[in-house]
C-alpha cells in the first residue's frame, strides 16, 4: 500500500481530516454496496433493530435507539415507512414493528454484505492494530471534551 506521506509528515497531519477523509469513503463503500441490493443503511439498521428484538419494536423506539448512528435521529422515520410499505416490516395490533419473512430475507442478504464489507475493509490490520486504532480514536474525543461512551 502507498501512502499519502512518509512517516514524519504523517505525524504532522491533522486527525480530523483523516477521520473525516476515511468517514467519506468507508460510508461511501458500505451504502453502495448496501444499495446494490435494495436496501439502504439506516434501514439495515432499522430492520437489525426490529428483528433482534424480542417484542418488536415501536417507531419511537427505533429512532431514539438510533438517534446515535451517525445523527440518523427523526430522519429514519420515512426509511420505516419504506420498510413497511415494501412489506419488510409490519405494524401489529400493539402498534409494534415486526419483520416479515421477507424482511428477513432482506436482513439475511445484508447481513451477508455487512460481514463482506467488514472483511473487505479490515484486510490485512490485525484485530490488535484494530483495537489500538479505536481506542486511541476514543482517547482522542475524550481529550477533546467528549464522551467516548455517550458517542
Amino acid at each position: 500500500m502507498k501512502y499519502s506521506h512518509d512517516d514524519a509528515e504523517l505525524i504532522g497531519q491533522p486527525v480530523g481530516y483523516w477521520t473525516w477523509a476515511a468517514n467519506k469513503v468507508l460510508l461511501a463503500h458500505v451504502r453502495g454496496r448496501l444499495a446494490a441490493i435494495g436496501i439502504t443503511q439506516p434501514q439495515w439498521w432499522a430492520l437489525h433493530q426490529v428483528l433482534h428484538s424480542a417484542t418488536g419494536a415501536t417507531r419511537a423506539e427505533v429512532i431514539r435507539d438510533q438517534q446515535a448512528n451517525l445523527d440518523v435521529g427523526p430522519g429514519l422515520a420515512p426509511d420505516i415507512d419504506l420498510l413497511v410499505q415494501r412489506e419488510l416490516l409490519v405494524v401489529d395490533e400493539d402498534g409494534r414493528l415486526q419483520i416479515t419473512e421477507a424482511g428477513r430475507t432482506l436482513h439475511r442478504r445484508a447481513a451477508e454484505t455487512q460481514r463482506e464489507n467488514r472483511a473487505r475493509v479490515h484486510a490485512g490490520i490485525s484485530d490488535e492494530e484494530y483495537l489500538i486504532t479505536l481506542k486511541v480514536l476514543q482517547r482522542m474525543i475524550h481529550n477533546a471534551g467528549g464522551d467516548p461512551t455517550a458517542v
